[in-house]
């Protein structure tokens, strides 16, 4: 099972084509076919970074020599991170960054902890928490003593939340977590809207199409 989570975050980090806000991704051009070697070694680099939590979501594409970067961070540091992870791996020669940092915001830190929690304590979803739910408890009691931390680690369902809206992103291994994913998220007080941009994994994909 969490080889599937893994699986799930490299699907996370596979291209930019999830949504509009990153599909342009500050005008990179016509994408080329790139070499296999860079791409995997792009990929490894930016699952590898310490800090990239529940809170966090990131994609990028290569082009040539060019790397794209975009998405959300929680904080400033993962993008400074990212960027100079894949400016290490071989054949980058230029990296164009887009993660957006989000505005740190109390309101959307209450959101964001509220979601966590509905979302990866529920009955059927509590299977995507790494550590299942006694680590996501920990984490929330953790977090009233270290105000600003996110919990870290391979969470295939990914909560992006701006301005009290909440959008959610990832892989997750049918329709009905996929909607009982955003049912929690829009259970949250105070969220303006939810958008779901979960995926399904491919295997339930292919079989729906036989």
């Amino acid at each position: 099972m969490r080889n599937q989570y893994i699986r799930s975050l490299r699907l996370g980090l596979v291209g930019l084509m999830l949504i509009g806000v990153v599909s342009d991704a500050g005008g990179l051009g016509a994408q080329s076919v790139a070499p296999e070697e860079t791409v995997r070694s792009v990929r490894r680099k930016l699952e590898r970074l310490p800090y990239y939590g529940v809170f966090d979501y990131m994609v990028f594409r290569v082009n040539g020599g060019m790397v794209g970067l975009a998405g959300y961070a929680f904080h400033g540091s993962l993008k400074k991170d990212a960027e100079m992870a894949a400016k290490q791996a071989p054949g980058v020669s230029e990296v164009l960054n887009k993660i957006e940092v989000l505005t740190a915001s109390i309101e959307d830190d209450r959101i964001r902890w509220a979601t966590y929690y509905r979302i990866y304590t529920d009955d059927f979803l509590s299977r995507y928490a790494p550590g299942g739910v006694f680590q996501v408890l920990r984490e929330i009691d953790d977090e009233r003593h270290f105000p600003g931390m996110q919990p870290v680690g391979v969470y295939p369902i990914h909560i992006i939340v701006k301005n009290s809206s909440t959008t959610l992103f990832g892989v997750v291994d049918s329709a009905i977590d996929r909607q009982l994913a955003e049912v929690r998220a829009r259970e949250v007080s105070g969220v303006f809207g939810v958008e779901n941009h979960l995926k399904i994994a491919r295997r339930e994909q292919e079989g729906a199409s036989r």
